[in-house]
């Protein structure tokens, strides 16, 4: 079978539950604000607004291609990738995470002149099915929320000078 140009599936899993929501899709619903098919589901029972996908999908973010695909070739973008990995990764071949999720980023950077968004991401992955393991993504979102957590903490103390003397700029 010849290798995709792009994902055209992206599937959601949990043990054995899979759900798959077509690229196309996400690239309708990036481009008119309109959810279909299990998309347009999904949103109207998770009470969540199309237009802000659809705004999240279109997002662009520059990046210089040589120094991005340097980066991305480090021991600190392979930990990167690796995390990543944990996540998002070809549905038949977890194997080749690291290097499709780098390929995807890197194509996705040459495609879209310096920037990428995440629809521009999609299209230049490198493999028919990404699937995105709910279990990681939920163990990914509750560390974010952890260490907003501490920073919050730490801002609200007086080592973060939001009150008492320390943000006074004096000296007790």
């Amino acid at each position: 079978m010849p290798p995709a140009n792009a994902a055209e599936q992206v599937v959601f899993v949990t043990g054995a539950f899979r759900r798959s929501i077509p690229v196309a899709d996400l690239a309708h619903l990036a481009e008119t604000g309109e959810a279909r098919g299990l998309l347009g589901d999904v949103l109207r029972l998770g009470r969540q607004n199309p237009a802000e996908l659809a705004k999240l999908l279109n997002v662009q973010i520059r990046l210089p291609l040589v120094l991005t695909s340097r980066l991305l070739g480090t021991r600190i973008g392979e930990a990167a990738l690796s995390r990543v990995a944990r996540i998002v990764f070809p549905l038949k071949a977890p194997g080749v995470a690291v290097p499709a999720l780098r390929a995807a980023t890197i194509l996705g950077l040459e495609k879209g002149g310096g920037s990428l968004s995440p629809l521009g991401f999609l299209q230049a992955y490198p493999n028919r099915d990404l699937a995105v393991s709910l279990p990681e993504l939920k163990i990914a979102f509750n560390r974010l929320n952890s260490v907003t957590e501490v920073v919050r903490s730490f801002l609200e103390t007086d080592l973060g000078g939001q009150s008492g003397a320390a943000g006074s700029g004096t000296t007790p």
